[in-house]
Formats: structure tokens, sequence, C-alpha cells
């Protein structure tokens, strides 16, 4: 068997490189970040990270506690985003991004374009590609995501979109079903978020790790050998220096 047919093998192997790719935008991005915080007047840590879900559905109580289920949400942070003109309180106790908080975010789009841009300006011609590839896997991972991926999917992508920005945020909600199959695997075998997290090495935690891989790898089965070779070798290129 191919390494790119085992899919829970497939899927402990490109869940790190989805993270560094994802994880070196954002630290590309961090000076013109700060440019545009300062510039903005915002307490801006919750926009950015939620930059491709408020534009497109409300935040939900119970979808705010999966996404930070292992740095539990402070109430006083949504009241924050309340007085700043961020956020404003609907119906059943959700919350929706404002003019002020959309605005900001039309912003940094378009400063990650940039910064995708130059990041990757060697690599354009994977990146149609990549992009394809990584926003088929969103479709693919609804059945089996959970609360987290529901909140967090399919991200926002307004018109024109760059390929670059349309791969980062596609990875970032990708992120949340591996995120949601961890959490089924560890509240399976009886634990906490906190006991997950200081859990050490050993056969339980390797179980754990297994289970989480299988489940993670289910919206893989709907790419081609080809395909899942394609997204690991490409996103190992991206996540070169």
């Amino acid at each position: 068997m191919s390494r790119f047919d085992d899919l829970p093998g497939y899927a402990a192997s490109i869940a790190p490189l989805i993270d560094a790719v994802h994880l070196g935008v954002h630290i590309a991005s961090r000076p013109l970040g700060r440019e545009l915080v300062e510039r903005s007047g915002l307490h801006a840590d919750l926009l950015v990270d939620l930059r491709y879900v408020l534009p497109a559905r409300p935040l939900t109580p119970w979808g705010l506690a999966a996404l930070y289920r292992y740095n539990p949400f402070d109430d006083a942070e949504l009241e924050i985003q309340v007085a700043q003109g961020a956020l404003v309180a609907g119906h059943g106790g959700v919350w929706r991004a404002t003019d002020r908080a959309l605005a900001f975010i039309a912003e940094l789009y378009g400063l990650h374009a940039v910064v995708t841009g130059e990041m990757w300006a060697a690599h354009t011609d994977r990146l149609p590609e990549l992009a394809d590839l990584a926003g088929r896997l969103v479709v693919a991972a609804a059945g089996s995501g959970g609360t987290a991926f529901a909140q967090a999917a399919p991200p926002y992508e307004p018109e024109e979109t760059p390929d670059g920005v349309l791969l980062f945020n596609r990875l970032a909600a990708l992120r949340y079903h591996r995120a949601d199959a961890h959490a089924a695997a560890w509240q399976e075998a009886g634990l906490t978020a906190a006991q997950i997290v200081g859990l050490p090495s050993g056969p339980f935690r390797d179980r754990i790790e297994a289970e989480t891989n299988r489940g993670a790898a289910v919206p893989y089965e709907t790419l081609t050998t080809r395909e899942r070779q394609t997204l690991l070798v490409g996103l190992s290129v991206l996540d070169q220096p």
C-alpha cells in the first residue's frame, strides 16, 4: 500500500504541514497586521481568528465553546467586542459581525492577499490546484465534522479572492475537522480537555491519536492517490523558507 493510500497515516502526516503553512502566513502577516490593528483602533484578536467565519455566519455559544475548547472563551472578550462595535448580540444568544468588523476583515483579506502573494510568488502555478483540493476537502468534511468545524466552515470567500488566501483560509477551517476528531477520541476515552492537554506520551495517548487519525482521514477518501500526493508535496513546498 502506498503511503498516500494509508489514510489514517496520511492524515497524521499532513496535519503538521497544514498547521505549519497556516501558521507561516500568520507570522509573515504580523508587521502589516500590527499596522492594520493600530489604524483600526480595535481589540482585534477575535476578528483575526474568525476572519473567515464572521462574515459568513453568526457565532453560537456552542460553536465558540468548541473552537476554544482548550482555552475556554472568556465572556469578557465578547463584552469587549460588543462595546467596541465589532459584534452585536442576536436572538438565541448568537453574535453577529457589525459593519465595522466586516470592514476590518475586508482589509485583513487584502493584507493576506499581499502577504501570500509575496510568500508564494515562486509557486503561483501550484496554488490553484492546492486551493481547489483544500476546497473539496472542506466540502467533503461536512459530513464527519463536529461542532467546531460546523462553526468554522465553509470559510467566507468573496469574489476575486486570490488562490493564496483561499488556500490559507480553507486550511484554517480544515484544522477544526481534525480538532473535532481529536475531541471525539479523547471524550470517548473518558478524558476532559484539561486531561488530554496534560496526558503524557504512552500507549493510552497513542490509542487516542490513532483514533483521531481515523476520524481525521474521512475527507481524504474523496481524493485520488495522485491528488493526496499533490496536496502533501505542495504544502511541503510552501512550508519551505
